[in-house]
């Protein structure tokens, strides 16, 4: 089974928290998790990010999966297995990086754009694909990989994913959806982000059958 699948079958979203501080990670953590959001990213060009991965980690336990965004270096990975970290997410498709993850037992998912980007990433050993910037790449695309992709890939869609357009790509295949800026925003009160938060779940709620 793939690891992802155990945290993106309840509600198959993942938080993206960029330019969070460990100072609002038990506030802004606890009203997602109270949500439903089992996958929570602290993208490593936030401020002290691997703070924040150890504070979500420690008070989440195998509750959810923890980890990193926007590793960019192989070199990045061991600081993220050390501060509790259990997921890598890139925002491109580096095999370096890729198999850096994998030989410490991560989950991996680097962004791609293109088949040939997917393929690599595959043969690298990626648990997933983050298809980015999704935005950039409508449904039809898409539904065009999922005619050559394995059939039990996972294909994550993000990049402007919001609770109103979420379901032509779910339609067209994809396994789940990364949001961020629409998600959370620096500073952001727990209410604010509690309201779009339940406005995602309810649009996943919405979606119809695969």
């Amino acid at each position: 089974m793939n690891p992802l699948s155990r945290y993106l079958d309840p509600l198959p979203l993942v938080a993206v928290l960029r330019g969070i501080t460990p100072e609002e990670i038990p506030v802004i953590g606890d009203v997602l998790v109270d949500v439903g959001f089992q996958i929570l990213e602290v993208p490593l060009n936030s401020p002290r990010p691997y703070e924040s991965i150890g504070r979500l980690a420690r008070r989440y336990g195998e509750r959810c999966l923890v980890g990193a965004g926007t590793v960019l270096a192989a070199s990045d990975v061991p600081a993220v297995r050390e501060a509790g970290g259990r997921i890598v997410v890139m925002p491109h498709a580096d095999g370096e990086v890729i198999r850096a993850s994998k030989a410490l037992g991560l989950v991996c998912v680097p962004g791609v754009a293109t088949p040939t980007e997917a393929f690599a990433a595959l043969a690298a050993g990626a648990d997933a694909l983050k298809m980015f910037p999704a935005e950039g790449l409508p449904p039809g695309v898409l539904r065009a990989w999922r005619a050559v992709l394995p059939r039990s890939t996972l294909v994550l869609a993000v990049g402007g994913m919001k609770p109103d357009n979420l379901e032509p790509y779910w339609v067209a295949g994809a396994s789940g959806f990364g949001t961020g800026a629409s998600l959370y925003k620096p500073g952001a009160s727990s209410g604010v982000v509690r309201e779009v938060a339940a406005a995602y779940a309810a649009a996943i709620r919405a979606l119809p059958a695969h």
